[in-house]
């Protein structure tokens, strides 16, 4: 046997239950994934028909390109949508469990907050709270090394974009009474 041929195996004491019971089906996923490309796809049609998607005398007008480029992505669609609903008749496998469900919406439900919190106390602040939540709430490391992870992290963020590169970032009020 080579050494390729090994098959290294860690089990992770977190990984959800084998026995959870299932929240949607592959093919309700895809079907679900189809037709929301396919609303965007028409809207984006729409919006760039609007603007413009034909040639004036200096050439294409600017909706023109992307135009085309939503009927692609409808076209795609729908062929995906209609393979979909033909292969719903076979046995459909399992696309998440509620287990593996939860485990996704531990980390999306603070990702979604943390982009919502930005918009009030700044990318330094919430990022320090996303990174010691996490390190917390997630990865069970101790809070003294959370938070200073979290710090060290934000600070070094901090230094980088808005001293060395003088990249505008968004503030908050704990970056207003430091005068940045």
């Amino acid at each position: 046997m080579s050494q390729t041929d090994i098959e290294i195996v860690v089990d992770d004491p977190t990984a959800p239950e084998d026995d959870s019971p299932a929240v949607a089906s592959t093919s309700t996923v895809e079907i679900i994934a189809c037709l929301l490309l396919l609303v965007l796809a028409a809207i984006l049609g729409y919006d760039n028909w609007r603007t413009g998607a034909s040639w004036d005398s200096t050439g294409p007008e600017p909706g023109y390109f992307p135009f085309y480029l939503s009927l692609v992505l409808g076209g795609a669609s729908f062929y995906g949508l209609i393979a979909a609903l033909l292969g719903r008749r076979e046995t459909s496998e399992t696309f998440v469990t509620r287990a593996q469900a939860r485990r996704v919406m531990a980390v999306f439900v603070p990702t979604l907050l943390f982009c919502l919190v930005t918009q009030f106390l700044g990318l330094y602040v919430a990022s320090f709270f996303l990174i010691a939540g996490f390190m917390r709430a997630i990865g069970k490391i101790a809070l003294w090394k959370s938070l200073l992870t979290a710090l060290v992290f934000t600070a070094a963020m901090f230094v980088t974009f808005d001293i060395a590169f003088d990249v505008i970032m968004p503030k908050g009020p704990l970056e207003a009474a430091f005068g940045y």
